[in-house]
C-alpha cells in the first residue's frame, strides 16, 4: 500500500492536503495493529499475528472468502490469507473480533495516557469531532474495506471516537490507492516491487510480510523491466518514478473528500491538536513512525 502515512521531516508541508490527512491519521489508527493488546486474541487460541490481523481487518465485511480479503487487502499473495481464513472463523465471529480489537484499542490508549494533562484529553476530544466530521458520509463507491468499516456504530467515548474516525480514513484512502494501483495495470504483487524500489522495505521483508514466492515476485520484477518502469539492476526508471508518482497523485485525487471538507485551516488545527497526541504515542516505541517497521525490517515478528 501507499507509504505516504509516515513522512520526511520537511516534506509533508509540500504535499497535497489528502496525503498530509493520511500522515497525521496513520499513527492513531495504527494503535490496534502494534500495541501489546492486540496480542489478546491468542486468548481465543488463535495463533500468529497475521491470522489475527487478517480475522479483525476483514471483519467489517463478515465472513468472505479468502479471495476476497486478498483482493480488498491488495498486495497480500492469496496462500497467507488462505493459512488465516476461513479457519479462524472456527475460533471467534466477525463480530467478536470487533469487539475484541475495539476493546484492545481501548485498554491500550487508557494504559498510554494514564496521567495524561487535561490538554491532552480535550485535544483528543476536539480532534474526534473534527476527525468525524471529514469521513462521515463521505461515500463508499468501490471501497469494499472502507464500506464494510461503515456499517460499524461509532464508539464512546472520544479517544475511540477519534480512532474510528482515522480507521475509516485510512481504509478510504487504502481502498482508493487499490483502486489506482489497478487503474496502473500494477498488480498486488508488482506494487510491492515497486515499494521495494523505492527503499520502503526490502524483496526479502517484503516477501516475508506478504507471502510471495521467489517465482512471482522476479516474475514482476520482469514484468515492469519491460515496460520500462525499472533497470535491469531492479532500480526505478524516470518512467518508473512518474508513473508511481502518478498513482500516488490518482490516490490523492480519489481520496480527496475528507481533506476537501476540513480545508487548509481545518486540517492545520487537526494537526495542531495531534502533534502532542503523536508525540506521546511514538516516544514509547511500540508504535512505529515509518514503514516498514525497523523490528519487521531485522526480521522479527510483527507485534515483536
Amino acid at each position: 500500500m501507499s507509504e505516504v502515512a509516515f513522512p520526511t521531516v520537511g516534506d509533508q508541508a509540500a504535499w497535497p492536503l489528502t496525503r498530509q490527512l493520511a500522515a497525521l491519521v496513520a499513527p492513531i489508527h495504527n494503535v490496534s495493529y502494534y500495541t501489546p493488546e492486540i496480542k489478546v486474541f491468542a486468548e481465543f487460541g488463535i495463533k500468529g499475528w497475521w491470522t489475527s490481523y487478517f480475522a479483525y481487518r476483514s471483519a467489517p465485511m463478515g465472513k468472505v472468502e479468502p479471495e476476497v480479503i486478498a483482493a480488498t487487502f491488495y498486495g497480500f499473495a492469496l496462500r497467507m490469507v488462505q493459512r488465516a481464513v476461513p479457519e479462524v472463523w472456527q475460533y471467534i465471529s466477525p463480530q467478536q473480533c470487533l469487539d475484541v480489537r475495539l476493546d484492545a484499542v481501548d485498554r491500550a490508549w487508557q494504559r498510554i495516557f494514564d496521567g495524561a494533562s487535561n490538554a491532552h484529553h480535550a485535544a483528543i476530544a476536539e480532534a474526534a469531532v473534527l476527525a468525524r466530521q471529514c469521513i462521515e458520509g463521505v461515500q463508499s463507491g468501490a471501497r469494499p474495506l472502507y464500506g464494510g468499516h461503515l456499517t460499524l456504530p461509532w464508539p464512546e467515548p472520544a479517544h475511540l471516537q477519534l480512532w474510528h474516525a482515522c480507521t475509516l480514513l485510512r481504509e478510504h484512502r487504502g481502498d482508493s490507492h487499490a483502486i489506482a494501483l489497478a487503474a496502473a495495470s500494477v498488480d498486488p504483487v508488482g506494487c510491492q516491487v515497486l515499494m521495494a524500489a523505492r527503499g520502503h522495505g526490502n524483496k526479502q521483508t517484503l516477501q516475508a510480510i506478504r507471502g510471495w514466492n521467489d517465482s512471482e515476485w522476479d516474475g514482476a520484477v520482469d514484468a515492469l523491466v519491460q515496460r520500462g518502469w525499472l533497470d535491469g539492476a531492479g532500480a526505478l526508471t524516470v518512467e518508473g518514478r512518474n508513473g508511481r508518482s502518478a498513482i500516488e497523485t490518482h490516490t490523492d485525487a480519489l481520496a480527496a473528500e475528507p481533506a476537501r471538507r476540513l480545508g487548509a485551516s481545518g486540517l492545520a488545527r487537526l494537526a495542531e491538536l495531534l502533534d502532542p497526541v503523536h508525540q506521546v504515542l511514538l516516544s514509547r516505541g511500540e508504535i512505529p513512525g515509518k514503514w516498514p517497521p525497523d523490528h519487521v525490517l531485522k526480521g522479527q515478528d510483527p507485534a515483536r
